[in-house]
């Protein structure tokens, strides 16, 4: 009788190019940093608190899920630790110690262990805690409310929550060159669009992430600004104006480009990018809230599993 041998089989992909979460996980926090460092030096000793409150308590909730759930523990990949850092850029340097804990359960486990862990998550885990955050506490999410008491030697006013009350009129005094250098008030790894731009393009050229969805996204948001601006310059900001405040670079680098919730072909990429950059500024000009990027993003992670149906020509030919 024929000995019976055992086949092992795994799924794909069966070449393994030597990369790992690990290392893709310390490129995101390498790119990220100086932006964070940045929001340090400018809202001092309460933003280090927020953002290392927000990094330790991530990975503390994901050490206890994976140890309740017995998992394998998955905190040395370092995913635990991005989705930390990434929520806690968003966030207001006041924020109460006990929001920034309940946004991390609500990104680690809620947002993305609940659904199997890492590459299972169907939205972006940093945005939908946010945006809960936003909902459940409007008030201590406001910018300009948290950051009431901050003396700064620039305008201290949110620059959207500005130009949604009073128009354009109320941001003569700030030029797009300080807006890019960081001088204006925002969430605290979100201001500097230099240190943003620069760890994006790093991430882009490291091949961490791919070019399409960036520039889409910003094209999409650029262009509906535009329409909104030439309709009505004096209530809508101008296109350079959307790019460089708000979530919009940390978005576009740091957000949309997560592997779980975003496309993975050319032409989705694309649409996708579009939808979120435009619906972004249609949530500013036109509803409630002054910053609408992780709701925009949202509804793109909810319509990305309909884009990538859309696949590229399968090669060979039917005779």
């Amino acid at each position: 009788m024929a000995d019976k041998q055992k086949l092992i089989v795994s799924f794909a992909p069966f070449w393994h190019n030597g990369s790992r979460v690990t290392d893709r996980s310390l490129q995101i926090l390498l790119a990220a940093s100086p932006a964070a460092f940045f929001g340090i030096y400018r809202f001092g000793i309460s933003a280090l608190g927020v953002l290392a409150l927000a990094v330790s308590s991530a990975v503390l909730w994901e050490l206890a899920f994976t140890r309740v759930a017995k998992r394998p523990v998955s905190v040395g990949d370092g995913t635990a630790a991005v989705i930390g850092l990434l929520f806690g850029m968003m966030l207001p340097a006041t924020l109460p110690w006990w929001a920034v804990i309940t946004g991390t359960f609500l990104a680690i486990v809620v947002a993305r262990q609940i659904y199997g862990g890492i590459g299972a998550n169907p939205f972006n885990p940093a945005a939908v805690a946010v945006a809960i955050l936003m909902l459940a506490w409007k008030q201590r999410m406001d910018i300009d409310s948290a950051l009431v008491n901050y003396v700064f030697d620039f305008p201290a006013a949110f620059p959207l929550g500005a130009v949604k009350a009073f128009g354009t009129g109320a941001i003569k005094e700030l030029s797009l060159i300080d807006l890019f250098m960081g001088r204006q008030v925002g969430g605290i790894g979100t201001i500097c669009g230099a240190a943003l731009s620069a760890g994006g393009i790093y991430l882009v050229l490291r091949g961490v992430i791919r070019w399409e969805i960036p520039v889409s996204f910003l094209a999409g948001a650029a262009a509906t600004a535009g329409v909104f601006h030439a309709v009505d310059p004096l209530r809508f900001a101008s296109p350079a104006f959307h790019l460089l405040t708000g979530f919009t670079l940390f978005g576009a680098f740091f957000l949309a480009t997560e592997d779980a919730s975003s496309p993975v072909n050319f032409i989705p990429m694309l649409i996708y990018g579009a939808v979120i950059g435009a619906i972004v500024v249609f949530i500013r000009n036109i509803g409630v809230f002054a910053e609408g990027l992780v709701f925009a993003l949202l509804v793109g992670n909810l319509i990305q599993p309909l884009l990538d149906k859309i696949r590229p020509k399968a090669l060979g030919k039917v005779e």
